[in-house]
C-alpha cells in the first residue's frame, strides 16, 4: 500500500505484531470504526474494545503518543482534514496562501504532491496492479464518486482500446448491484474514492470483496475506508492552495498504469488497435487530411 502521511491507523497497523493479546483488541476495535472509534473518551473507548483504561494508555503511548489527550488530538485533526468541504478547505487555506501568483503557487503544490506520491510507491505494487488490470482471464469494471467519476471515464475510455471485458459502471448506485451480479470471483473493480469518501462507494466495494472480486483503490492521503477491502491501495497527495482537491498526481499513476498494461501486452493491443483504426476510418469521427 502506498503512504504519503503516518495516520494513526498507519501506526497501530505497523505496530499491531508487537501488541498484546488486549491492545490487539483495542486495535481491531479502534481500527473498526477508524477514526470515530478513538473519540469517545478514555473509558469509552475501553468498554468498547472490553478492556481496561491502562491497555488503552500503554497502547496509545507504544504508538509514541505522551498519553490519550495527544492520541484523540491527532485523530481529530485527521477527520478534519478528510471532512473539509470547498468553502472550509478554501477559508483555512487562504489566509497563509505566500503572495506569489497562483500559478506558482499551485504548481510549487502540484510539484510536491508528486514528489511525495511517487516516492512512496511500492514499483512492486505497480507491476502487481498492472498486471493485474492485464490479465485478460479477469474482467474490469471501473467507478468512482461525484469528481472522481471523470478519472473512471479516462481510464475506462484508453483500457476498452487495449483489452475487452471492460466495464464502465454508472454513475447511479442504484444500478450498481445489477454490475456485481454479473462480477465473478477474481474479477476486478478498479474505485476512485477522496475526502468526504462516499458511503455508496464502500458499499459496493463491500459487496463486491465479500464476492471474491480485486479491488484496487485510488484515494487520498489519509485513505478511503475502502482500503480495508482493497487489494492494492494507492493513498495520493491531493492539497493544492485551492477550494478542491488536486486530481494531478492520481492522473499521473493512472496513465503510468494504462501504459504498464499496454506495453506488457503489446502485440495484442496493437492489433486491437490497428482493428479499431479501421473502424473509425469507417466513420466520420475524425477529421481526414486534406478534408
Amino acid at each position: 500500500m502506498s503512504h504519503v502521511i503516518k495516520t494513526v491507523s498507519d501506526m497501530i497497523t505497523a505496530g499491531y505484531e508487537s501488541m498484546t493479546r488486549a491492545e490487539k483488541q483495542l486495535a481491531n476495535s479502534l481500527l473498526d470504526s477508524y477514526p470515530v472509534s478513538g473519540l469517545g473518551s478514555i473509558t469509552t473507548v475501553a468498554e468498547a474494545a472490553s478492556v481496561s483504561t491502562p491497555t488503552v494508555v500503554r497502547m496509545v503511548q507504544k504508538l509514541g503518543f505522551k498519553g490519550f489527550t495527544e492520541f484523540q488530538g491527532r485523530l481529530h485533526q485527521e477527520l478534519e482534514a478528510t471532512i473539509s468541504n470547498p468553502i472550509t478547505k478554501h477559508e483555512r487555506m487562504a489566509p497563509n496562501a505566500p503572495g506569489a501568483h497562483i500559478l506558482n503557487r499551485f504548481a510549487d503544490a502540484v510539484t510536491n504532491n508528486m514528489r511525495q506520491s511517487l516516492g512512496a510507491i511500492d514499483p512492486a505494487e505497480f507491476d502487481a496492479t498492472a498486471k493485474l488490470i492485464g490479465d485478460r482471464k479477469r474482467n474490469v469494471y471501473l467507478t468512482g464518486g461525484r469528481i472522481t467519476g471523470a478519472l473512471a471515464e479516462y481510464f475506462f475510455t484508453h483500457l476498452q482500446v487495449i483489452r475487452s471485458g471492460v466495464t464502465r459502471m454508472s454513475t447511479s448506485p442504484s444500478s450498481w448491484p445489477h454490475y456485481v451480479l454479473d462480477m465473478n470471483k477474481g474479477d476486478v473493480l478498479i474505485l476512485f474514492d477522496i475526502r468526504r469518501y462516499e458511503r455508496e462507494l464502500e458499499a459496493l466495494a463491500r459487496t463486491a470483496a465479500d464476492n471474491g472480486v480485486e479491488i484496487i483503490l485510488f484515494t487520498d492521503t489519509w485513505g478511503s475506508p475502502i482500503g480495508k477491502y482493497a487489494r492494492h491501495s494507492f493513498r495520493l497527495s491531493i492539497e493544492v492552495p485551492s477550494a478542491w482537491d488536486s486530481s494531478v498526481v492520481t492522473l499521473l499513476l493512472v496513465e503510468a498504469l494504462i501504459e504498464g498494461v499496454q506495453s506488457a501486452h503489446w502485440d495484442k493491443t496493437r492489433e486491437r488497435m490497428s482493428m479499431l483504426e479501421n473502424l473509425f476510418e469507417s466513420t466520420p469521427l475524425f477529421r481526414r487530411p486534406g478534408s
